[in-house]
């Protein structure tokens, strides 16, 4: 778990000192204010990923995900990348609330996987949480039934070719959310062509331009794709 922190902040280092944030810190702060008081154990993960520098989503990105979760009635609710549980936590919120469900936590590191068992179990999602450690889009491919959401939050290289496993797992008409979709900057830049970035773009131009999908980017935080399945 520990030489997971260390490259994720190693990671978050990298992309802090080759770019910038999208939205200014003191609009983030801001949105951050508006979303209403967190649960102690909430708290507690925001304080964690801010001391170690891991990344979560954050306040503002997962009351999006958890009002958008609400919104369309999710029950069923697959992560691609889950860290230690945060976002998990928002998507679980809201599918007790529409009544009940699942949501598939992912990973690749075991220790990250059981940190998010202890945390979410801490704030009453236990029964709502199945949880796997392995590659996520295979996961995916390998979980039978399909799915209300999808939250896509993996090596962001890998994201043009989990879209085609997302659009068949994916119920029609349910939503696809996608986290760092601007990429800290990064998609401006004409000369990067690293392997993350490309992915990035790739991923965009394939889903804002094909018409099973209707979708545009959020800018909250890193950027929050949101598209719908048409058929």
């Amino acid at each position: 778990m520990e030489i997971a922190r260390v490259t994720a902040r190693s990671r978050s280092e990298d992309m802090r000192a080759m770019a910038f944030e999208p939205v200014h810190p003191e609009v983030a702060r801001y949105l951050d204010s508006l979303v209403p008081p967190r649960v102690p154990e909430l708290q507690a993960m925001e304080a964690e990923a801010e001391r170690t520098a891991f990344p979560i989503i954050g306040p503002a990105a997962g009351y999006f995900c958890y009002l958008i979760t609400r919104l369309v009635g999710a029950r069923t609710v697959f992560e691609l990348g889950s860290g230690f549980g945060y976002s998990t936590a928002w998507f679980a919120r809201a599918v007790r609330e529409n009544g009940g469900g699942v949501v598939h936590h992912t990973v690749w590191d075991a220790g990250l996987s059981s940190e998010a068992r202890s945390r979410l179990a801490a704030l009453g999602f236990a029964d709502l949480v199945q949880f796997h450690v392995g590659e996520a889009v295979q996961t995916l491919r390998d979980t039978q039934g399909s799915f209300d959401l999808i939250f896509n939050d993996i090596d962001k290289a890998g994201y043009p070719a989990a879209l085609p496993v997302i659009y068949e797992r994916l119920r029609p008409g349910g939503v696809l959310l996608v986290d760092n979709m601007l990429w800290h900057g990064q998609v401006l830049d004409r000369k990067d062509r690293s392997e993350a970035t490309t992915g990035v773009r790739q991923f965009t131009r394939l889903v804002t331009s094909d018409e099973n999908w209707v979708a545009t980017i959020v800018p909250i935080r890193d950027g929050l794709l949101l598209a719908y399945r048409r058929h």
